[in-house]
């Protein structure tokens, strides 16, 4: 069934039954691997994307549910990577291993978007659920504090 979705801003169209998860839509059907899977179940944050600008676990949501709605990817959060958030991870060298961060940097840019401003508590508080195997929360927690300043370490 060919089901029709905006994804990154361009118009896409994908034969795929509609209780499909997006993740493997994003993943297989459209060739974006920068939402990654993680868990399956919705508890660990890797698969993160936005649908209508909210923070989305891609691993549960049915394609069939984001017909008609934007969904943007870690491809699509910037073109250039010029992202303030994905400036600031590479600034202060966030990742270890990397696997997480997309679903991170994802998760981070709906607090932004709603709270420009926020505090560490906040922070922390809205990210919990995203998890990290390597620890590098403190490093996630510098790089959106410093996203939120508009600054640089340096």
């Amino acid at each position: 069934m060919a089901i029709q979705l905006e994804v990154n801003g361009r118009k896409v169209e994908v034969d795929a039954a509609e209780d499909t998860p997006l993740l493997w839509v994003i993943r297989e059907h459209i060739k974006l691997d920068g939402t990654k899977y993680g868990c399956g179940v919705g508890q660990c944050g890797a698969c993160t994307v936005h649908v209508d600008g909210r923070a989305m676990r891609s691993c549960l949501t049915r394609v069939g549910a984001v017909t008609g709605k934007s969904v943007t990817t870690i491809e699509g959060l910037s073109e250039d990577g010029g992202h303030p958030l994905q400036k600031a991870w590479v600034d202060l060298q966030v990742p270890q291993c990397g696997y997480c961060q997309s679903g991170q940097i994802m998760q981070a840019a709906t607090l932004l978007e709603e709270n420009p401003k926020p505090t560490r508590d906040e922070i922390v508080k809205h990210m919990n659920g995203n998890l990290c195997r390597c620890g590098t929360y403190p490093r996630i927690v510098r790089a959106i504090e410093q996203a939120a300043s508009g600054g640089s370490k340096s």
